[in-house]
């Protein structure tokens, strides 16, 4: 893997944009952090140092949640019309659908997903959710209520902003996962401080510069660079916060859901998965085999709702995984930047050391190696399409998220739907499922049994704007996209007139 190129491949417009010595950005303006620290960014394609940021933590955080209260207390945030503030976020989606091949190209570079799932996949989601929450601005309605004890009384809910929401940011998809908490809260009328992951903090720094371009009002949104356990513990612990919305690993979030208990914060939490994928004999195998490889493969496998526990029936097991082992091999590994590239590296070295061990905890525990299994390159973080075969629920492989491109395969061999079922819930996540049959019947028995947030029939990968998208059991809390975004980041009062 030839990555002597990679500067070249950098277009001049995002490597000016790299250059620079980022900021936070805080009331509209760009400051430097309390401390005075920076921190660096890495390519993770490399290893070099992709730009310096500033470093905040709780000083900062501080002026970022004054310059959000000040804005939704006062000023124009809090008088502008729901039209206007609608029109605003959505000249907001039309400028980022403009910049969208350079802000791919900055997502890709950060986090390493190859530029083509970021421009076609990433970006394309991301001013769509814009979009689509722009409408919800003025349509934000209670209802009158008929009450039951009679009488001459006018009772009615209205919907109005929680407050100041702190939104503190994965690494893995940060520009699609920022709008779908941004966009409803800017639609509510929520003011917002922003906290992207320490590795992957350029997108939503030029995010920033765009929101600050269409001309959001100063203090609506902020954004503090910084590590989770300083800047993140103090957005979450804030007094003066409201609502906190998070994705990352269930450890984490559990973190957070206590902090943010200590006053009484609304909370969303988008956390980790282990997601069954249930293959019937009579799929149509021409789809289910790359729709498959694709759930485990795509973005090296550093999806929440990767689809890595396949339940398989036995009369197509061995078909399947030689399919995958074939699709795998197809995965061309090389830096993001370069064409061609559909599978770029993992995040961090840290990362692949734990890819790696799970790698090797399952031959260990009896699993076999049906392909990949290794190390790509000594440059960056590159690890093989990895199947895994005669593996089952003893192993950590199949118990706990790994968190790349690795599948654990497993076989049934009766049609005991409820047995399958439990099966495939046989875990403390909750967040997705995808079921693969011809027999529709099946599929929606099946998909009433699993328990998890999202059930995708002959998919993977179902994602919407309009689709409410989120976990049961420890895969989360809270529900985004959809209006049952909007529900989260709008408080419901209920008002009694006696007439």
């Amino acid at each position: 893997m030839d990555l002597s190129n990679v500067p070249s491949l950098i277009s001049p417009v995002v490597s000016e944009f790299l250059s620079r010595r980022h900021k936070h950005y805080i009331g509209g303006e760009w400051v430097d952090s309390v401390s005075g620290k920076t921190t660096t960014v890495e390519d993770p394609a490399t290893g070099l140092t992709l730009a310096t940021v500033a470093e905040g933590d709780a000083a900062d955080v501080d002026l970022a949640v004054a310059a959000a209260r000040k804005a939704f207390e006062s000023g124009p945030w809090p008088s502008m019309s729901p039209i206007e503030r609608g029109k605003l976020i959505t000249r907001l989606a039309m400028r980022i659908e403009e910049l969208a091949d350079e802000l791919a190209e900055i997502e890709a570079i950060d986090g390493g997903k190859p530029l083509a799932f970021a421009r076609h996949g990433d970006m394309s989601q991301v001013y769509t959710t814009y979009h689509y929450m722009a409408g919800w601005a003025s349509k934000l309605n209670g209802e009158q209520i008929q009450v039951t004890g009679g009488g001459d009384v006018l009772a009615y809910t209205l919907r109005q902003p929680v407050g100041v929401a702190g939104l503190i940011l994965p690494w893995n998809f940060p520009q699609v996962l920022l709008s779908y908490k941004l966009a409803p809260a800017l639609a509510t009328g929520c003011t917002v401080v922003i906290k992207p992951a320490e590795q992957t903090p350029l997108s939503s720094i030029r995010l920033a510069e765009i929101i600050e371009e269409v001309g959001f009002p100063p203090g609506v949104v902020n954004v503090v660079t910084g590590f989770g356990d300083t800047a993140g513990a103090a957005i979450a612990a804030h007094p003066d916060v409201d609502k906190i919305a998070f994705t990352g690993s269930t450890e984490i979030g559990k973190i957070v859901a206590r902090a943010a208990t200590g006053t009484m914060k609304r909370i969303t939490l988008e956390l980790g998965g282990k997601s069954p994928v249930i293959v019937f004999p009579d799929a149509d195998m021409e789809k289910t085999i790359p729709g498959i490889a694709g759930a485990g493969f795509y973005h090296q496998g550093q999806v929440c709702t990767a689809g890595t526990r396949i339940y398989v029936h036995k009369s197509v097991h061995d078909r399947l995984l030689e399919g995958l082992a074939e699709q795998g091999a197809g995965w061309k590994a090389g830096h993001p930047l370069q064409p061609g590239t559909t599978l770029g590296p993992l995040i961090s070295d840290e990362q692949l050391q734990r890819v790696s061990y799970y790698i090797d905890e399952g031959r260990k525990s009896g699993a076999s190696v049906v392909s990949g299994g290794k190390r790509i390159g000594n440059a960056g973080y590159f690890v093989e399409p990895t199947i895994l075969a005669n593996t089952d629920h003893t192993m950590s492989v199949v118990r706990e998220e790994i968190f790349g491109p690795v599948i654990c395969a497993m076989s049934f061999d009766d049609d005991d739907l409820d047995q399958i079922a439990r099966s495939a819930n046989d875990t403390p996540y909750g967040l997705a499922a995808s079921i693969w049959t011809s027999n529709l019947s099946v599929a929606h028995k099946m998909a009433s049994r699993i328990k998890a947030g999202n059930v995708w029939i002959n998919s993977h990968s179902a994602f919407d704007s309009a689709l409410p998208f989120g976990g049961a059991k420890q895969s989360g809390q809270g529900r985004e996209c959809g209006f049952e975004a909007i529900r989260a980041y709008a408080e419901l009062k209920s008002v009694s007139a006696a007439l």
